[in-house]
């Protein structure tokens, strides 16, 4: 056959399924086996020209042959998922092929050239099962550097399970303190769930939010649960039976956060509307409310004696007050201070300093019964997302959208370890009084790190968005993480405790 002014070929990709252990395998199998036919394709195709036929026509058709397993026969049906992945992977073949033979004649002869009779191969109309046709416009172009077929393998899974509820984005979630299997979490489909680890029969959903569900809290005895929706209302949910035991309202605006009296069931929350408000969930009725900040409430809690509230503001100051009487005893701003919002909020144990991290990517300690900023941790070159303190150190560990999470020592108030990560990392918890932390991170992984060797020892995988929030369940057995990509995932840490 001579060469013709425009090439066109017909690409008679034969896959071969072994689908003898199920017909019902994961659509991953089907992407693996269709790659490894196309691989296998792109390897030997220069001496398999018989696959290849020479035309002289404006459009291109792809057609692909599936040779039945004997024990098999009767799964066709269920092998679309495999057929529409090596249509997509054969075009990537026929772009990369195209570009080879463009301009050179092509022969479709057996393997000796007296044997014309076997020179072109041809297939019974039978054989067929589906025919695409594709403008050569549409085609992808060639592929040459090495390793570019990964993209069509799911990464690895690490969970355990996944809790797969949600029918949006989850934002928070939250782990008993005195159940280690009851999980909270809530997010972008107005919703909230309790769900239990190794129970995958139970979940009570966390209805009556008419927007997205921010934060969640469970109170320290663990008898309650608190939601925080973007409505402005915070429902209050007994654990034991998941009903609501009440609505608390009065906020002008979204639920930024939501915490509990470390002795009580005192509620307080965060507003959009520049102020924070505090209940008494018991009893459903409102207490107090903290006036004076000039924008949103982005972070806050009580102290862990229960004495004093603090609170972090858009406004880029901290505000520090008297929880019973409302009274503002303290407002932190200016130089040294932060000069933007600020993001996250940590307490010492001994509720005298609060750690401090803002968009401008920097960390402040102050002094809580002063007022006084007594160190800067200046080391992140973006955001802050999150600020956690080591149980039983005088460590903390701050982490930042410059893709670092920087572990510190606050006695000398200098960096003991800085942890690359691919992207931001948007979440941090430390696991119990050990010396390893979790993160989370923009690229849709969770990390655990030593922190007295700043090495990374795992990498958990199977998440595919960013990392919202992390929590570790009571008997440090789970971490659990939600993300953008609609899932909450179990990953088993006990060798970290």
């Amino acid at each position: 056959m001579g060469s013709k002014q425009a090439l066109k070929f017909t690409i008679f990709l034969v896959i071969l399924l072994d689908l003898h252990t199920s017909t019902a395998a994961p659509s991953s199998d089907y992407r693996a086996s269709a790659a490894q036919s196309y691989r296998h394709f792109c390897c030997h195709s220069l001496g398999l020209s018989p696959l290849v036929s020479l035309l002289g026509f404006p459009s291109l058709s792809l057609s692909f042959v599936y040779c039945q397993h004997l024990s098999i026969a009767a799964a066709l049906p269920n092998c679309r998922a495999a057929v529409t992945t090596a249509i997509q992977l054969s075009a990537t073949a026929v772009a990369e092929f195209h570009l080879v033979y463009r301009e050179r004649p092509m022969s479709i002869s057996g393997s000796h050239e007296e044997e014309d009779d076997h020179g072109e191969v041809f297939l019974d109309e039978a054989d067929i099962i589906h025919e695409v046709p594709v403008d050569e416009e549409d085609l992808p172009d060639a592929v040459d550097e090495e390793g570019s077929d990964d993209e069509y393998f799911d990464e690895a899974d690490d969970s355990v399970h996944t809790f797969t509820g949600h029918t949006g984005e989850v934002y928070t979630v939250v782990c008993s303190p005195v159940d280690a299997t009851l999980v909270a979490t809530g997010g972008g489909d107005d919703k909230g769930f309790m769900w239990k680890i190794g129970r995958g029969d139970f979940a009570q959903e966390l209805s009556g939010h008419k927007d997205s569900v921010s934060s969640l809290a469970f109170s320290a005895d663990g008898q309650l649960l608190a939601s925080g929706s973007f409505d402005g209302i915070i429902q209050i949910w007994d654990t034991s039976s998941g009903n609501l035991k009440c609505t608390l309202e009065g906020p002008g605006g979204g639920i930024e956060w939501v915490r509990w009296h470390p002795r009580g069931h005192l509620v307080l929350a965060g507003s959009e509307d520049s102020t924070a408000w505090m209940w008494n969930a018991d009893r459903g009725i409102y207490l107090n409310i903290f006036s004076g900040h000039g924008a949103s409430v982005t972070c806050g809690d009580f102290t862990p004696d229960g004495k004093i509230i603090c609170t972090g503001s858009d406004d880029a100051t901290m505000r520090i007050w008297n929880p019973r009487s409302g009274e503002n005893i303290h407002v932190v701003r200016g130089h040294p201070y932060h000069t933007e919002g600020l993001t996250s909020l940590a307490l010492t144990s001994d509720s005298t300093l609060a750690l401090t991290g803002s968009k401008d990517g920097s960390v402040h300690i102050v002094n809580i019964a002063t007022g006084k900023v007594v160190n800067s941790l200046v080391s992140h070159s973006d955001s802050i997302e999150c600020i956690g303190l080591a149980p039983s150190s005088p460590w903390a560990a701050t982490g930042g959208m410059d893709q670092k999470l920087i572990i510190w020592d606050l006695q000398q108030s200098t960096p003991r370890s800085t942890c690359q990560h691919e992207d931001g990392v948007t979440c941090l918890t430390w696991i119990g009084t050990s010396r390893y932390l979790a993160t989370g991170c923009v690229d849709g992984r969770v990390r655990i790190w030593d922190s007295l060797s700043g090495e990374c020892v795992k990498t958990f995988s199977g998440h595919s968005d960013a990392i919202q929030s992390l929590a570790v369940c009571a008997n440090l057995e789970y971490l659990v993480s939600v993300a953008l990509d609609n899932t909450a995932r179990i990953f088993e840490i006990a060798e970290y405790h």
